[in-house]
């Protein structure tokens, strides 16, 4: 795997998530989303952000870190909306989704870490 292409591509789908949860932040009704679109719209620009990071340097292991902390957040936020509404098909597609974004998040942190030598920050 070339973990700073992945890195690349990360950004990408980061860049288009963020837009995606700031235009159609209406999804938070449907995902019992706590904070509703607020919340949804605060995601998209913290998707955003990190997009742009990643695109600035797809290469730099604490920026997909990053990535996982927001997708922590993210199935942080889906378990609250699964308790809200626990026979919501759409919560658990998004549940999966994150999870497999995140198990791609990870995988990609750590081969670059291995590749810089570096390893993931204590706290983070």
């Amino acid at each position: 795997m070339n973990a700073k292409s992945v890195s690349l591509g990360l950004g990408l789908f980061s860049l288009a998530l963020g837009a995606a949860e700031l235009f159609a932040s209406r999804i938070a009704d449907r995902l019992s989303v706590p904070g509703g679109s607020g919340t949804v719209k605060a995601y998209g620009v913290r998707e955003l952000v990190a997009g742009v990071g990643l695109l600035q340097a797809p290469a730099h292991s604490a920026r997909v870190w990053n990535r996982v902390a927001g997708d922590l957040l993210d199935l942080g936020t889906l378990a609250v909306s699964a308790r809200r509404s626990p026979k919501e098909r759409a919560v658990w597609g998004a549940i999966g989704f994150v999870v497999f974004a995140t198990a791609l998040d990870l995988l990609t942190a750590r081969a670059l870490d291995r590749t810089t030598g570096k390893t993931m920050p204590v706290g983070a």
